[in-house]
This record gives C-alpha cells, structure tokens and sequence, in this order.
C-alpha cells in the first residue's frame, strides 16, 4: 500500500471524512427494554459482554467481536466503560491491518470525546502507521493535547522505520516547538535520522539536547550518539564517546566496532573484537560475521576461516557466515574445508538462499572442481546475474574458453543483460588464450553501452588484455582514452611494455604515476622491475628496488627479490644474483634457481651453474621444464655424463616431458594439436602449411640453437617443434 501524502491535513477535513465511516446502527438509539435491568445486573452483563469481546480478538473473529461491541455500548452507562473494548479492537484492526473498521472506531472515539485518551491515541498512532497512512497518524499526534513525548516517540520511530528520515526530523522540530521534551526513547530514533541523511548539524545539536537536558544517562542513547559519529565519519568522537561510557552492552562494543568496519579501519576493528573478548562480553552472530567479513577483506583467508571455526561452538552460522567461508575457501583452494560447510548449509537448509549457492558455485569453480559447480548451476530453477558471472568466472579462471562462449551465449539468449563484472571476468581469459577477435568483440561491445564508461575496472581489464596479447598500441590507444586512472590501469600500461622489452617507455609512465600521486602498490613494482629486466636496465632497477622500501614503504615480497635476481642474471652480474637469492628472508623457489642456471648457461658460468642446479635437484620439482634446463646447461658445457644423470635423475622421480602443444587460428575457433600429432582431423593441411613456414623462416635468418639439446632423440623432437612453430 502506498505512503498516505504527507502534507498535514486540515481538521474539518479529517473529521468530516471520519464521520462518514460510522455505521447507521451505532448511532441509534438502544432499543427499549421489556424489563429494566437492575444497576448491578447491567454492570455484570457488560463485564461478560467485555470477556466475550476480548475472546473474540484474541482468536481473530472481528465481525462477532465489533457485534458485542454494539451490545456494550447499549448497556454501558458510562462512555468510558468503552474505552478497554474499543482498544481491543483497535489492536485487532491494526494486526490484520483492517482499515475501513479502524476508521469506523477512531470516528467512534472521537464522536464519544475519547480522543484525547493517552491509550487510544497510542493505539490509533500504531493502526495509522501499520496501514502506511503516516499522515494520518500525524494527525493524531498532533491533534492529542498531552504532554506524554509517547506518542511522537511512536510516529518519530514510524517515520524512521519506512527512511522518511526528513519527515522524522520535521515531526522532532515541531515535538520541541510544543514544549514536549524528548526521552530516552525519542533520541535514538532522531539520531538515527540525522546519520542517514548525513546531517552533521543537527545531529551536534541534538547531541547538546542531551547533555544540556535533566534526562539520566542512558546506555540507549549513548550507544546511538556513537552509531551517529560513526556514520558521520568522525570516528574520534565516537571512540571518545565509546571509552568515557560508564557502562558497555554488547550493543555498544558491535557499534564501535562496525563504525571501523565501514572505513576500511580493520586494524582497529581486530584490536576492539580482541578487547571484547578479554572482557568476556556475550558477541552475536553479526560482529563474528563483521569481524570474518575484514579478515576476507585484508586478504587473511585462514584468519576467517579460523573464525567461523570458533562461531560453530559458541553459535550458529546463519548464510552471511557461509558465505564469508566460503569466499574464504575459494581464495586459497580450501576444497575440503569448503565441501564441509556446504554440507552445513544442507543440514542448516541454508543452502536454499541464493547468495549461498553463488557461493558455493564460485567456492567449487575456484578450487577447480567444475563439476560440482555446474551441477549446482544448472539444478537452480531462478538464475540472476550474480549466478551466471559466478559460473562464467569459473570457466574462465580455468581457461576453458569453449565453455565460457557456450555459456555467455546462452545467458544472452535467456535474456540476462552482462554487467561489468562479466565482461570483466570473461577479457583476462582472452589474453591468456590469445583469442584477441573476442577481446575485440567485447571492447565494442563495451563502447556501444553508455552504462560501461564509468567502469574503471572494465576498462582496466581492456588495457590489460591487449597489454598481455603483446597488442601494446591498442593497449595505449584505451589507456590514453581515459580520464581516470588508478595504479591497475599503469600496472597493466607499464607490464606490456616491459614485455616488449620497452622499459624506458615504461619508466616513464612509473614515474608519470608517482607524479599523479597514484601510489604503486607491490604488483606495480613487480612490473617495472620487470620492465627493467626485459630492457637490461639494471641501475634503474637497483634503484627502484631501493626507492620501493625507503620511499613507497613498501616490503619486498619473494616475487621482487625474483625479479631482481632475474635482472642481474640476465645482466651477467651472477654473483649479484647469487646474493640476491641467498640473502633473502625468504626460502627459494624453484623457478630462482631456474633463473639463475639460465643466466648461467647464458653466460658460462658452468661453475655457480652447477651449484644451482644442485640446489633445484635438491627440491625435486615434477616441472619437466626445470630438468631440461639443467641437462641443456650441461650439454652447453660438453658434460654428458652429468646430463646422463639428470636423465637418470628424471627417470627415478617419474618426471616426464610434456610434448609441445600449440594452437593454430581457423577463423571461428582455436584448433589444439601436440608435437607429432596426426590424430587432429586436419593434420595433413597443418604439417605442410607449417612446414612450408618454417622455410620462410630461415631464409628470413631465423637459426635454431641446436647446440643446446642434449640427444639426438631431443634433436628430434626440437625438429618437429621447430617445424611447427
């Protein structure tokens, strides 16, 4: 039912409407008596008559009780013998919400003077607001000439409840301007206003209300003036107001602490949720879930999945704790720990809420079990938007592109408009298959949608495809199209040059950023340290290395010390990169020593080649690519005996070499086939077409470096991969 208008209604209107609603029989005369009934006898019936009405209400048989209210008021002698009766009845109306008889009761009152009675007033106030006609209940508080603050305390909270938060601030000014001072009751819902309408003024003064007025001091209130703070932004005053309280409920403690939630402040909202539970303070559902929610947020997956842990043994996990597990999960693989609390949600039949099963798509799709997720998919009868992206990322989180087409395909047929997470999610996949015709698709897609252009993750996501598909130009193209940029939309500028081995070009957009103070956070570093590397900038890259502790405050994480191993090897300053990799905190992976074996063969240094290569053997790693590497260093240097053992090495460890695989563009799609593969349908076309290529390629001078493989049986294979590529 829609909002009454909320204009205040003249009085001759309101009450000429209301009259119409009494029925003919109640203003007719009682029908005379065959007998007189004593005095006590009449009080005994209405007694009865009273008993009967409220039985009536009570098991929701209105026609029968309004017939014994006409009984009543026949035999009552005095009006207000009415008054227990009609609150009954105007309590029965405004459950079953029944308008046309609340109407008929209030011009009854009014009609038998009643109407300034504080009991009816609080009821008819409740009928008006619990049949949305706020005005009317305006009305009625308005019109009541008691000093009682109840009653506008009761269309204050009305107002509130249904966001009419500018009428709830006008209704408290005309409170004030008849005298009638606020209570414990009237200030919560006030502030409440003024925190939603962000109205910083008036929430101050009713703030000095408060302390200026003789009202006790009210846990209620106090919990409210530091929820408003908080809305407001000023969370020093709330924290002041939360620490000077005399006492805390767990109210105030969830108050503050969400305060801090809202702004991102999470290390103070841990510290908060930790003091909370020294003191032993009772916590509910909603700040183990706010507290989970920011250790999702902060990248502490473990941390919030310790904490829903925890809430399984004190309370129940209601869907928004579900959810938080299970994004957690989804971020570090956790695929046990995650089918554990879908076989909670089962049990708690809270896998029946939507946002649940998205999660559970999303959870199974990035743990890499498809299989589930699908079949979760494809049983929910209603699927939304969320569902579909949820889907769609999964696929293409795992580079099957035939299925993300097959299914973007049917989400446009099933009328599902894409959002920009969709597109979003679908265009990195385009950049890792090199399938640049869709990334294209899409990018006109986006420009013909005036609902895209202020997507700065979309865009960033073009520039990133194009970056990663070595289409640098296009990728320029997009970025300087661009009003806005953050330090993704650099990041991906700045990486794709570096790929192209154009790091001075991207030292140039680093330090433009750094000029725009768009701070660069460690995925930037990452690629400028890179960009350095691929160009063979190695005092740039010292420097920015430098720069990024001391400057930027940001600490290296192993892929940086990476990338500067990786640019003194290239640069054949070995034992700059061998103190690199030693002198780290961090444990070595095998792709370091692998950098470092390489920079070794490079360079001759078949010594510190060696050593590494001890160490990555020590690691065992089952990445056939790693061995090959060690046994091409060796056969570079003529030691075939230690060739033969890697081989042996290999051979006892269960290590086999992957053959080389490729993709080959048809027009509609990409066609995979292996190295030696006659089985692809389309084989005795592709051979010689390559084959003839590879020709062209050596007369353009391109030379294979044959003198690195290690056996004639590899000359072979390199042969066929050479032919093929």
């Amino acid at each position: 039912m829609p909002y009454s208008s909320l204009p205040s209604i003249p009085r001759h209107l309101f009450l000429s409407r209301l009259q119409k609603c009494i029925p003919n029989s109640w203003k007719q005369a009682p029908q005379p008596l065959h007998k007189p009934i004593a005095c006590g006898d009449a009080s005994s019936m209405v007694g009865v008559l009273i008993a009967s009405l409220k039985d009536f209400v009570t098991h929701g048989h209105l026609s029968n009780a309004f017939k014994t209210f006409f009984q009543i008021q026949h035999h009552a002698a005095s009006s207000h013998l009415l008054l227990h009766p009609i609150s009954s009845l105007l309590l029965a109306c405004t459950k079953i919400k029944s308008l046309s008889k609340g109407k008929q009761l209030h011009a009854h009152i009014i009609s038998l003077g009643l109407d300034q009675n504080p009991i009816l007033v609080s009821r008819l106030i409740n009928f008006y607001t619990n049949v949305n006609l706020l005005a009317d209940a305006q009305f009625v508080t308005e019109s009541s000439n008691t000093l009682d603050p109840l009653h506008w305390n009761l269309l204050i909270s009305s107002y509130v409840r249904n966001g009419l938060f500018v009428e709830a601030l006008s209704v408290y000014k005309k409170m004030l301007n008849k005298e009638i001072k606020p209570d414990e009751y009237t200030y919560p819902s006030v502030l409440k206003a003024c925190g939603e309408l962000l109205d910083f003024n008036t929430g101050v003064e009713v703030h000095k209300s408060i302390e200026a007025s003789s009202m006790e001091w009210s846990l209620f209130v106090h919990n409210a003036l530091v929820a408003v703070y908080g809305r407001f932004g000023k969370l020093e005053v709330a924290r002041h107001l939360f620490d000077n309280m005399p006492s805390r409920d767990a109210v105030s403690w969830n108050t503050i602490i969400s305060c801090y939630a809202s702004r991102g402040m999470w290390k103070e909202a841990f510290q908060l949720f930790g003091s909370m539970q020294e003191e032993g303070v009772e916590m509910n559902v909603i700040i183990w879930n706010t507290i989970a929610g920011g250790c999702l947020h902060s990248g502490n997956f473990r941390g919030a999945l310790k904490l829903i842990s925890q809430m399984r043994t004190s309370i129940h996990l209601d869907a928004v704790a579900m959810v938080v597990g299970l994004n957690a999960c989804s971020h570090i693989g956790a695929l046990k720990l995650g089918k554990e609390i879908h076989g909670h949600a089962v049990r708690t039949c809270f896998d029946l809420f939507d946002n649940v099963k998205n999660a559970l798509i999303t959870m199974y799709s990035r743990c890499r079990d498809l299989g589930h997720a699908f079949v979760l998919f494809h049983r929910m009868e209603e699927k939304g938007l969320i569902t579909w992206n949820a889907m769609l990322s999964g696929y293409a989180h795992m580079d099957r592109s035939e299925q993300v087409t097959f299914l973007f395909r049917e989400m446009l047929q099933k009328g599902v408009e894409p959002n920009y997470v969709t597109i979003a999610s679908i265009l990195p996949l385009c950049a890792r298959i090199a399938n640049l015709q869709h990334g294209k698709e899409f990018h006109c897609y986006i420009m013909k949608r005036e609902q895209f252009k202020d997507y700065l993750l979309l865009w960033n996501a073009l520039v990133d495809m194009y970056a990663r598909s070595g289409k640098v130009l296009e990728a320029r193209k997009v970025f300087d199209s661009l009003s806005t940029r953050d330090e993704v939309t650099y990041t991906s500028m700045i990486m794709g040059y570096g790929m192209k081995g154009d790091g001075e070009t991207a030292l140039k957009l680093f330090e433009e950023m750094c000029k725009l103070e768009i701070k660069p956070d460690h995925v930037t570093m990452v690629a400028v340290l890179t960009a350095c590397s691929h160009s063979g900038l190695v005092a740039q890259g010292q420097l920015l290395f430098k720069r990024m502790i001391d400057v930027y405050g940001i600490v290296p994480r192993l892929e940086h010390y990476a990338c500067m191993a990786d640019l003194l090897g290239r640069a054949g300053l070995l034992n700059k990169a061998k103190e690199v990799i030693t002198g780290m905190p961090y444990k070595p992976t095998s792709a370091m020593w692998a950098t470092l074996i390489g920079a070794c063969r490079i360079h001759g240094n078949t010594v510190m080649g060696e050593w590494a290569a001890g160490k990555l053997l020590e690691m065992k790693p089952d990445h056939s690519g790693y061995y090959v590497l060690i046994a091409n260093m060796y056969a570079a240097a003529g030691c075939w005996s230690k060739l033969a053992q890697v081989r042996t090495y290999m051979r006892n460890l269960g290590v086999r070499k992957a053959p080389g695989c490729a993709w080959v563009d048809v027009g509609s799609e990409f066609s995979p086939f292996l190295v030696g593969d006659t089985s692809n349908p389309h084989a005795s076309e592709i051979y010689p077409l390559v084959d003839g290529l590879n020709e062209l390629m050596k007369d353009a001078g391109y030379v294979r470096t044959e003198e690195f493989v290690s056996s004639e049986e590899d000359f072979e294979e390199m042969n066929i991969v050479g032919n093929v590529y």
